[in-house]
């Protein structure tokens, strides 16, 4: 008998292991005490296409404490090879099992643990589960068969007449308001922050208590920035406050916000809007509107927090007059998309203080908005779209007005289903011309559907939105064209239609986003892809991916491994063809040629309204935005690959100031950067002719929980270029001078800087390094060396990380590297098919926690570095390892993968010696299958 114990983890799941198993067994046999629809709709295409090899199933359920869902028993009864049956509660006796067994050829396998079939259960949840393989003559076997037999004769068939019974039993209890799951939360009697509003607050305030007097949060629709603001504000209790906002529908729900959770405080609130104008209210909600006409009639000084709602819309003139004449002694901004105007952006507005960035996994990872099932499925083969550019919308519209594609579409439909008792969908169109006739499509087919797009006034978009949310109105679909990619909250949808081909992850993003705020009546979000032919069907890989920082080989696993990284109870599931496809397209595709990064560039300017998007602060503005660290690296600076894209005249003539342009250089090789310490030191001496060591380490300690004296001062040896080789310091402009007490600007730089348009530049390289850092680091102190665990780092990385403190270049070029008692081992796991058989290590996992290497070849066991290597735990040594899987892909040299450090287990051979190495840390289950498998 085999056994182990399967947990819902980052690395794999109890739906994993049930689909596996559906895959290769000739019968199941599943009894449990709830099903929801939320669990079942992941497990459908299993079950298709179990049925599909003849296999058959028993499924035994219960109404115990009136949980099971009907639909989903509905749904079960659709499959013919599967027998349901009911256990209906009698003499007050409970259902609580969880079991799921499988037979098989030789033996069988039985799962019995704590799952139901529910989405969090078989993703997410805390769940154990005991799988057991055996013959089918043990006893073990012997006696669960039996007692499933025993349950299957008790248990009522899931009849028509039952399941009518059972819906009007539950529909009078949900007459009678009557809660079926008591839950008992400790702290019920109050609103608490989630984990996103905790983050935020806590930066808040540390950003306070070094002075600073404005912020700004990104996050995601839904993710709760208004609780959060009111927090704060509860926390500070400032003694007048403005919260403003650009439309009035928002301000009354912020008020509203801010009243429950400080209902027990003794201010007064008062909107300023076009019909109401309760100046003297401690708390004012202001339209802008309304604002810009009465501002002058306030104390410049008159409020001492303000509150920017919707901070993008804070670059346009009537915002500027406000924050201009304003002088609160905190100013917060909150924006779903930082998105820039000509002149200026919004991280500048907010001295580039981020409070916090919320994306869409991390949205997911901590539950600030519901799951998604996204269910990718190849398009019908009457729809052709691998010959046409998929810009021309024309020819698109005219090859998606297929009437088997709607069939097709409704099929699916049916067939995935929906969270909630009423479909309310969004569907994507193409263009104006396809939204109608989807919606006049559906309308033959009784689904009652609308059209909207933005030629419709906001009152007319806002009638059709109510009816859409009202859960008695006849309407299902509305088919619509880019109005609901952004900035439209439509609580209560639970299903998105992907209906045109995806040439932006960007856009993507932003439709999934459409369907994910919380709402009482859905649990999930069902998200049907309809993937066409076309070119860029890849597209959808990189949005799903959730990376905006990807190589060909990781996002190839991901597609093939169903992307196992996405958090919590969302579930990603493509057809064998999209898969097929979308992996075809991606070996064919590389992401590192020119003429990729152009369209990766003019798709992201295309979005960014048809500006050219001239700084690195504008690719934050957008979830799915491209890595322009990619463009960085293809022309040394951000700037040269604009100006190169665009034959733009002006930005090459100011590209030929040598100063500016080696400034520019110099910060970009840096990026991204691996320690904050040199930015912050730059960011300080851009308005700031000198900067002492303890004035630096105060400034470090706005980012960074802890710091070393030691290791500011390498930062200032290294930005005094102490460890450049020749050529470095050819190339790169210095650009401070240091005394050995204080920094200060060299002459050059400082001349740069007085330039107005070259210090604009400069400021956004070191604000987006900083900013960056601060999203992939966070405030945690690595000591020294100062590494990040899974994190990514080229050879030269660990000599700035370890305090080296000689020729930084020096590190380059060999597999194994030292300062001091810090031995760096850079690892190659695939090697090249011409490498010389002397230097052809035989380097690999043994397994997640065990490592085979091989020394350099000129290193003997009596070796004083052979010593140190085999004896490493005695006499101290540490020995770090990063890995990467090739060497180079598509041309570009990749980064290594920290994952640790190791101690000498055993070791033989000599020149080289073979070592074992035991990781101090266990490789997760995702890298390791990243570092060990081919797809």
């Amino acid at each position: 008998m085999n056994n182990r114990l399967l947990v819902n983890s980052k690395n794999t799941s109890l739906l994993y292991e049930l689909v596996t198993s559906l895959k290769q067994c000739k019968s199941f046999y599943f009894s449990v005490a709830f099903i929801n629809f939320s669990g079942l709709q992941l497990l459908l295409d299993p079950l298709k296409e179990a049925a599909s090899r003849g296999v058959e199933g028993r499924i035994i359920t219960s109404t115990y404490l009136n949980f099971t869902e009907v639909k989903a028993l509905e749904k079960i009864k659709n499959f013919d090879h599967i027998d349901l049956k009911v256990f209906s509660e009698v003499e007050e006796k409970g259902f609580h099992t969880k079991v799921y067994i499988f037979e098989y050829e030789n033996d069988y396998k039985v799962i019995i643990g704590s799952a139901n079939i529910t989405q969090s259960a078989l993703k997410s949840n805390i769940e154990w589960n005991v799988e057991v393989v055996s013959k089918g003559e043990s006893p073990f076997v012997q006696d669960v068969l039996k007692e499933y037999e025993y349950l299957w004769e008790i248990s009522d068939d899931a009849t028509s007449e039952f399941l009518t019974e059972y819906e009007k039993f539950l529909g009078t209890l949900k007459e009678a308001s009557y809660k079926p799951q008591q839950v008992f939360e400790r702290r019920s009697n109050y609103i608490v922050p989630n984990k996103m509003q905790q983050r935020a607050m806590e930066n808040l305030r540390r950003l306070r208590s070094f002075g600073e007097k404005k912020a700004l949060v990104i996050a995601a629709t839904g993710t709760g920035k208004t609780y959060m603001s009111a927090f704060d504000v509860q926390k500070v209790k400032p003694k007048r406050l403005l919260f403003v906002v650009h439309r009035e529908e928002i301000l009354k729900k912020a008020k509203e916000t801010f009243e429950t959770l400080l209902v027990n405080e003794s201010m007064t609130f008062g909107l300023l809007t076009g019909n109401s104008k309760d100046k003297e209210a401690d708390y004012i909600f202001a339209t802008i509107q309304t604002l810009t006409k009465y501002y002058s009639e306030f104390d410049r000084d008159q409020f001492d927090y303000i509150i920017y709602d919707e901070a993008h819309h804070a670059t346009s003139p009537s915002y500027q007059r406000i924050m201009e004449y304003f002088t609160p002694v905190f100013m917060l901004g909150m924006t779903a998309t930082p998105e820039r105007s000509d002149s200026m952006n919004v991280f500048d507005l907010f001295d580039n203080n981020v409070g916090i960035e919320v994306r869409l996994h991390e949205a997911l990872e901590d539950q600030l908005v519901v799951p998604f099932h996204y269910f990718g499925i190849t398009d019908i083969e009457g729809v052709d779209l691998s010959d046409i550019d998929i810009d021309d919308i024309t020819e698109v519209t005219k090859r998606l007005k297929v009437n088997e594609r709607v069939d097709f579409i409704i099929e699916k439909m049916e067939f995935y289903g929906h969270g909630g008792l009423k479909r309310k969908a969004l569907g994507f169109c193409a263009s104006v011309e396809h939204a109608e006739y989807m919606a006049e499509e559906f309308n033959k087919r009784g689904y009652k559907s609308e059209v909207l797009h933005g030629s419709h006034s906001i009152p007319y978009r806002q009638a059709y939105i109510e009816r859409l949310e009202n859960e008695d109105d006849e309407l299902e679909v509305i088919f619509s064209v880019d109005i609901f990619n952004e900035g439209v909250d439509i609580p209560s949808v639970n299903s998105v239609l992907m209906l045109r081909p995806t040439n932006s992850p960007i856009v993507f993003i932003q439709q999934l986003g459409r369907g994910l705020r919380k709402h009482e009546s859905k649990s999930f979000l069902t998200v049907l892809d309809f993937i066409g032919n076309h070119s860029k069907v890849f597209l959808i890989a990189l949005a799903l991916n959730g990376s905006r920082y990807y190589d060909k080989e990781s996002l190839k696993v991901a597609i093939a491994t169903g992307f196992p990284s996405i958090p919590g109870a969302t579930h990603i599931q493509m057809d064998e063809i999209s898969r097929d496809r979308i992996l075809a397209q991606i070996d064919h595709e590389n992401f590192n040629s020119m003429k990729y990064l152009k369209e990766e560039y003019n798709e992201f300017k295309k979005l960014n309204q048809g500006r050219i998007p001239y700084y690195l602060l504008d690719y934050l503005t957008f979830d799915g935005a491209p890595d322009p660290i990619k463009f960085i690296n293809k022309e040394k600076s951000y700037l040269q690959f604009v100006a190169k894209t665009e034959k733009d005249d002006q930005l090459r003539l100011l590209l030929l100031h040598k100063d500016f342009e080696s400034a520019l250089k110099e910060l970009s090789s840096k990026l991204p950067i691996k320690r904050v310490y040199e930015f912050v030191i730059l960011k300080y001496l851009l308005n700031h002719n000198h900067i002492s060591l303890s004035q630096a380490k105060q400034e470090v300690l706005k980012y960074v929980d802890n710091v070393e004296e030691d290791s500011v001062q390498h930062a200032f040896e290294v930005l005094n270029q102490d460890y450049y080789d020749s050529g470095q310091l050819r190339s790169k402009l210095k650009l401070i001078e240091f005394t050995g007490e204080e920094a200060v600007k060299t002459e050059r730089f400082t001349n740069v800087l007085d330039n107005t348009q070259f210090k604009q530049f400069i400021k956004d390289a070191i604000d987006y390094g900083i900013f960056r850092y601060e999203k992939e680091f966070g405030k945690a102190d690595y000591g020294i060396p100062h590494l990040k665990l899974y994190e990514q780092y080229t050879m030269m990385d660990p000599a700035l990380l370890s305090n080296y403190r000689k020729t930084h270049s020096s590190f380059r070029g060999s597999g194994l590297l030292v300062n001091e008692k810090e031995f760096f081992l850079f690892i190659d796991l695939h090697k090249e098919e011409d490498i010389k058989e002397s230097i052809n290590y035989q380097d690999k996992f043994i397994d997640k926690r065990t490592f085979h290497w091989q020394t350099p070849n000129s290193t003997a066991q009596t070796s004083e570095r052979g010593k140190n290597i085999i004896f490493n735990k005695d006499r101290g040594i540490h020995l770090h390892l990063f890995i990467r899987k090739y060497r180079e892909i598509d041309g570009k040299t990749e980064p290594f993968i920290y994952i640790g450090k190791g101690n000498t287990v055993e070791y033989h051979g000599e020149k080289p010696i073979t070592v074992i190495l035991e990781l101090k840390h266990e490789v997760p289950k995702l890298l390791y299958t990243e570092f060990t498998e081919k797809v």
